[in-house]
């Protein structure tokens, strides 16, 4: 019987960017048509995939099963931990921004915190940028992220994710 929690290992870079466009959205559309109460399937969505990738999340599904099969391009592979991290950082914002508005009614202020979610998303989903994978490394040489988590991480700039068609 396979677990239900676990997070992939490699992951699919095409529907990480995927998944990012997906987040893009739904915080966009948040702010723009003022609609707070997005923020609890956002936030729902990061926690999912912190835990078991795609399994439980709704536009994780989407992404793995209908969209990322469609598109006819080579797909890459990378470490899954720092895609793990990148999910975790997402949950931290949009629950900081779930909190704000419903805690606090700070909706402005709210907004402001997402409007970092999007900034970040956006270089993922169009830029083929993770602003976490990028500090993976950085964390694991700090001592923050413990070197067994993932040896491959160590230096992930120097080396090409592994690609397939």
């Amino acid at each position: 019987m396979t677990s239900l929690v676990g997070f992939p290992d490699p992951v699919n870079e095409t529907s990480a960017r995927v998944v990012a466009g997906g987040v893009v959205a739904l915080s966009t559309a948040t702010i723009a048509l003022d609609q707070p109460w997005l923020l609890a399937p956002l936030t729902y969505g990061f926690a999912a995939r912190v835990v078991a990738g795609p399994r439980f999340s709704p536009l994780g599904q989407l992404a793995t099963r209908v969209v990322t099969p469609r598109i006819r391009a080579e797909h890459r592979f990378v470490p899954g931990p720092p895609k793990r991290l990148a999910q975790g950082v997402g949950l931290a914002v949009s629950a900081s921004a779930l909190v704000l508005h419903y805690g606090f009614g700070r909706r402005r202020a709210a907004y402001s915190v997402l409007g970092v979610l999007v900034a970040a998303a956006s270089l993922e989903a169009f830029a083929g940028f993770c602003v976490a994978c990028r500090a993976f490394p950085l964390l694991m040489r700090a001592g923050l992220v413990p070197e067994g988590t993932c040896e491959r991480c160590a230096d992930i700039w120097s080396r090409p994710a592994v690609t397939s068609g």
